[in-house]
């Protein structure tokens, strides 16, 4: 997911994506375990998505605790 889309979302359909995200992980992990994961760079893909997007809800809560000021 790329950081434009990401910041086009609300705080909340972001946190949905996280949580959905984190679940597919775990999947996958599960899978590669197993032994049984066809593409194991998609963990790592997966893992830059979550935390991109923890990211920018960070830096949303920031500029709203400072009041936008940089």
């Amino acid at each position: 997911m790329k950081v434009n889309e990401i910041r086009n979302l609300s705080n909340e359909e972001i946190e949905t994506k996280v949580k959905e995200t984190k679940k597919e992980l775990l999947n996958l992990r599960v899978k590669n375990a197993t032994g049984s994961l066809e593409k194991p760079s998609k963990i790592k893909e997966l893992r830059k998505d979550v935390a991109r997007m923890l990211t920018i809800l960070k830096e949303r809560k920031n500029e709203v605790s400072t009041g936008g000021n940089k």
